[in-house]
C-alpha cells in the first residue's frame, strides 16, 4: 500500500474583469484556510485580470473545501474559479542544468511574430517557461514587445542561441536579444 503525501497541492485559476482588492481577496481566503502559495503568475490583458496559484494545505483537506471556500470571494469579486487536485510528481520542481535566460524580442507589430519565434526556440530544444507580449509605442507606429523567460539547453550559450535565431530575426524584422538570469544566493 502506498502512504499518501502528507500535504496536498492544487491549481487554482480565477479569471474576470481587473479591478482593485482581487489579488488580497483570493489571498485573505486562503490564508485563512492555512494554504500555503507556493507558485503564482497573476497578470491583466485587456482590461480582464487572471492569476493562477498553485497553493498547498497539510492534510486532511480536500478540493471541495478549497473551492467552496474560494466561491463567495470569488463572486463578490465578479471573477469565474476553477480549482484542480494536484498529483506530487507535479509539483516537484525539477532540477535542470539548464541555464535560465531572457529571450527579447521587439520590433513593428505583425501577425506571426510569436509563432515563428517560439517555433524555432523548440525546434532549438529552448523550454519556455514565461512570455509575456504587449503592444507599445503608437498608433502610428506600433512596436510589439515579446519577453521570454526560458531554459537553454546544455552546452548552449546566449550568444549561439541569439546567432541561431539571426536568420529569424531577419525574416521578421525584429531585433532580438538573449542574456542569461544570473542566480541570487540566499
Amino acid at each position: 500500500m502506498t502512504q499518501q503525501p502528507e500535504t496536498l497541492h492544487y491549481a487554482v485559476s480565477v479569471v474576470g474583469k481587473d479591478r482593485t482588492g482581487i489579488v488580497a481577496g483570493i489571498a485573505e481566503v486562503l490564508f485563512r484556510l492555512g494554504c500555503n502559495i507556493a507558485d503564482s503568475s497573476c497578470t491583466m490583458l485587456a482590461g480582464e485580470f487572471a492569476m493562477i496559484l498553485i497553493v498547498s494545505h497539510p492534510r486532511p483537506f480536500s478540493k471541495s473545501r478549497l473551492h467552496d471556500e474560494l466561491k463567495p470571494a470569488c463572486d463578490e469579486l465578479g471573477m469565474s474559479l476553477a480549482v484542480r487536485s494536484l498529483h506530487a510528481d507535479e509539483v516537484i520542481r525539477q532540477e535542470t542544468s539548464d541555464e535560465i535566460c531572457m529571450i527579447s524580442v521587439y520590433g513593428a507589430d505583425r501577425p506571426g511574430i510569436v509563432y515563428r519565434v517560439t517555433r524555432e526556440l523548440a525546434a532549438l530544444g529552448v523550454n519556455i517557461m514565461d512570455l509575456n507580449t504587449k503592444l507599445i509605442g503608437t498608433p502610428e507606429e506600433p512596436v510589439y514587445v515579446m519577453i521570454l523567460e526560458a531554459a537553454i539547453p546544455e552546452g548552449q550559450t546566449p550568444e549561439g542561441l541569439e546567432g541561431l535565431l539571426g536568420d529569424l530575426k531577419k525574416e521578421l524584422n525584429v531585433e532580438i536579444g538573449v542574456r542569461i538570469v544570473t542566480p541570487v544566493a540566499f
